[in-house]
């Protein structure tokens, strides 16, 4: 190929031609070309070149006209133009849109309907540019009014196709460079063959190009997200909390029914939990189950004589509490906990991955993690879980954050913390409350417990710089090894 562009005579030769003389696939050609110009013998020079090209779209206003003018032609003709006129119905409701924006945009149309023109309006050139380039691309043209061109390409009616053209040929030093023969390959490294042979004495050696690129290589690194998961980890365990684990696939009661959510709340319909086809559902135990049930259909606890409350007016169905789901927060792992009967004060921990049915946008994801945490301990208040929600949003950095109000099944008093993305505003991060009598007591808890689940995605998003939460799931290969920042 060196040989090729040292005799090239007529300048420099594109790719295309290149592969063509040399009988070489495309990559081959771009490859070796890449390789000699990485080695200061070959050099490139690259011209942006547009080729312009009309739409479906814009074959059909060249033939048939522009939707404003033949909208305007009929105005003309008319007098007006209603709903029912022909004029009016040949067009697509996108065309007429166009049509009518235009000739308003112009203040040549009347207000209201049956569409008019305004008295004295100027419209004899009306679409003329946009006509005269339409003809000029279709006749193959390029040289055109370039804010006509822009404005026809956002209508969709020209296509413009930027593509950059290199043509490459030999630098100095390689048509000074000494070539071997044909068919005698040159040396780059004495091998044991060769000095067992004794052929080296007789073929050239490679030059050596102290100025050649030396590949630099980095480790790869752990993902920014995860990496920054296990900090957020170490903020808690600094706290004073202990790590808890639970299975992703989960039982409805573990995720629900135990928590003292009712079996016909909206939350647990397949618009929110993914249900899983094919797999068995786990039977809770059967003491624990006879308590939730009982607090759920408002009866007393198994061995008392009052019920805890109302309960949720419908009958408990076991069939439902079994029923495998995949888990849509991390709140089943503080059930479980609490299930051991840890001992007061106690304080656990879970950062782990939760899946719901969600639209994908820049804040919602099918998979995201979830911090989950609980302080049982006497004298508990929702005051300490606010100054908590502080200290977390401190610890990574996040001053601005605003509490309010609201409202889960499984806690009261509930409240929700907000932080401030700039680019995305307020989200929430922080929901949490005190666990209900009707979670804790069929679990033999008898302390008051903080119950909360940080939205650490969301929480990453702030503290990272992120603005979109599928980009914490990239796997860009270049920014795990450092390439990119």
């Amino acid at each position: 190929m060196l040989e090729l562009l040292r005799s090239a005579v007529d300048g420099p030769l594109e790719e295309g031609e290149v592969a063509r003389r040399t009988e070489l696939e495309a990559d081959q050609v771009r490859g070796t070309l890449q390789r000699l110009r990485s080695k200061h013998l070959a050099v490139v020079e690259e011209q942006p070149v547009r080729s312009l090209h009309l739409t479906p779209r814009g074959k059909a206003a060249a033939a048939e006209g522009l939707p404003e003018r033949r909208l305007l032609t009929a105005i003309v003709r008319e007098g007006s133009v209603g709903p029912d006129a022909s004029a009016w119905t040949s067009m697509d409701p996108a065309e007429r849109s166009a049509a009518i924006g235009i000739l308003r945009r112009q203040g040549l149309l009347a207000d209201g309907v049956p569409l008019r023109l305004r008295p004295g309006g100027a419209h004899a050139e009306v679409g003329a540019a946009e006509a005269r380039v339409l003809e000029q691309v279709a006749a193959g043209g390029s040289d055109v009014d370039e804010g006509v061109l822009a404005a026809l390409e956002r209508r969709a009616l020209v296509r413009v196709d930027r593509r950059s053209v290199k043509r490459w040929a030999a630098s100095e030093e390689g048509r000074r460079l000494p070539l071997a023969a044909a068919g005698v390959g040159s040396i780059g490294a004495l091998t044991g063959p060769l000095l067992a042979s004794g052929t080296w004495q007789d073929r050239p050696f490679r030059p050596y190009d102290v100025r050649a690129n030396v590949p630099f290589v980095l480790g790869a690194r752990r993902n920014r997200y995860l990496a920054w998961l296990d900090e957020f980890a170490e903020v808690l365990i600094g706290l004073g909390f202990e790590e808890g684990e639970g299975p992703l696939l989960e039982s409805e009661f573990w995720n629900n029914d135990v928590l003292f959510m009712p079996q016909d709340h909206p939350a647990r319909s397949i618009h929110d939990a993914l249900a899983v086809e094919g797999v068995a559902g786990e039977p809770p135990p059967a003491d624990l189950l006879a308590r939730v049930a009982a607090v759920h259909e408002g009866r007393p606890l198994p061995g008392e004589t009052a019920p805890l409350g109302p309960g949720w007016g419908v009958p408990y169905d076991v069939r439902i509490a079994e029923r495998p789901i995949l888990r849509s927060q991390t709140t089943a792992v503080s059930a479980r906990f609490l299930a051991r009967g840890p001992r007061p004060p106690f304080r656990m921990y879970a950062i782990d991955r939760n899946f719901r049915r969600e639209n994908l946008d820049a804040k919602h994801h099918l998979e995201f993690w979830q911090a989950e945490g609980i302080v049982g301990a006497e004298g508990m208040t929702v005051r300490h879980l606010v100054g908590l929600f502080r200290e977390l949003a401190e610890a990574v950095g996040i001053r601005e954050l605003k509490v309010r109000p609201s409202y889960f099944p499984f806690t009261e008093p509930s409240i929700e913390g907000y932080v401030r993305h700039p680019r995305l505003g307020w989200m929430e991060v922080f929901p949490g409350g005190l666990f209900r009598p009707e979670v804790l007591r069929p679990l033999g808890i008898d302390v008051p417990v903080l119950a909360w689940g940080v939205g650490v995605t969301r929480l990453a998003m702030v503290a990272l710089g992120c603005n979109d939460i599928r980009e914490l799931f990239a796997t860009d290969l270049g920014e795990l090894r450092g390439a990119t920042p």
